[in-house]
């Protein structure tokens, strides 16, 4: 059986941390690719690649290279992130992804269902209440709606 091309968005919160942490614990097995998705919604870069990647985001980046993206992508991943990935990637024998996408966080992690293509997603909740979700619209939300592939919601508590 093939590997499964795992999603998991991050936006290097604590609780995209807590989603990651629980798919590294429960959802990945050997042969899997970990597929980090982050969508960089306030990009100001007005020249170099960031507007190569507009459109389809950038190509997938090994995690070797990943602490390197700053200049190219315009992210800064976090310490802590690198060293989850790293420890899941040597003790589950998985290989460790990521893809930076540009625009709405929601419009573009449900274009990364396809994009990528991704076998299912794992995306933290911030727990917004009835009323702020109604009002400020739910990333999470509207991704379990409308992807094509299963969804699995972690809250930042578990």
């Amino acid at each position: 059986m093939a590997g499964r091309n795992i999603g998991v968005a991050v936006d290097f919160s604590s609780c995209s941390k807590a989603a990651l942490r629980w798919a590294s614990t429960n959802l990945t097995r050997n042969g899997d690719k970990l597929i980090l998705i982050h969508v960089n919604s306030s990009f100001q870069n007005e020249q170099g690649t960031v507007h190569l990647w507009q459109q389809s985001g950038s190509p997938l980046i090994p995690l070797a290279e990943f602490s390197d993206v700053t200049k190219t992508y315009g992210v800064s991943p976090d310490k802590e992130t690198i060293e989850i990935l790293t420890k899941v990637a040597h003790q589950r024998g998985i290989e460790v992804f990521a893809k930076i996408l540009y625009g709405d966080p929601a419009k573009k992690l449900y274009e990364a269902v396809d994009l990528v293509p991704l076998s299912c997603m794992v995306i933290g909740s911030r727990g917004l209440s009835t009323l702020k979700r109604a009002l400020m619209g739910s990333v999470s939300t509207y991704i379990v709606n409308h992807a094509a592939c299963p969804v699995t919601v972690v809250k930042e508590n578990m």
